[in-house]
């Protein structure tokens, strides 16, 4: 399964650089880094990110990440993933950019449907 993570510029830009990361300044303050399902992804933009450009998906697969990766409840009781160690450049499968227009983030065509 996929899992997604919402990045500024500049920290996609670190993660490539370091070729790790703990996170957004969120996930280094919670103490581990934030994911979203596909179908979480849209909100998580919307809620978190609202109105900011300059944005890039990344892509990452669970079965990778053993048993640092958590599903715990948040945003309504529903559970999301945590990643609970740096995330790894090598954890990106893929990776774009998750433009705004109109007001509203363009998230790749049939995303929600991989999810299901």
């Amino acid at each position: 399964m996929h899992i997604f993570k919402i990045f500024r510029a500049a920290e996609w830009q670190a993660l490539r650089a370091n070729g790790e990361t703990a996170g957004a300044p969120i996930d280094v303050a919670d103490g581990y880094v934030h994911f979203s399902t596909a179908t979480q992804a849209a909100e998580t933009a919307a809620k978190h990110f609202a109105a900011e450009d300059d944005l890039f998906l990344l892509a990452v697969e669970t079965d990778t990440l053993g048993d640092d990766l958590k599903w715990e409840p948040s945003r309504g009781d529903a559970l999301f993933p945590h990643l609970y160690r740096n995330l790894r450049l090598a954890d990106v499968i893929w990776a774009q950019p998750l433009p705004l227009v109109d007001g509203k983030h363009q998230f790749p065509a049939g995303l929600e449907e991989a999810a299901e």
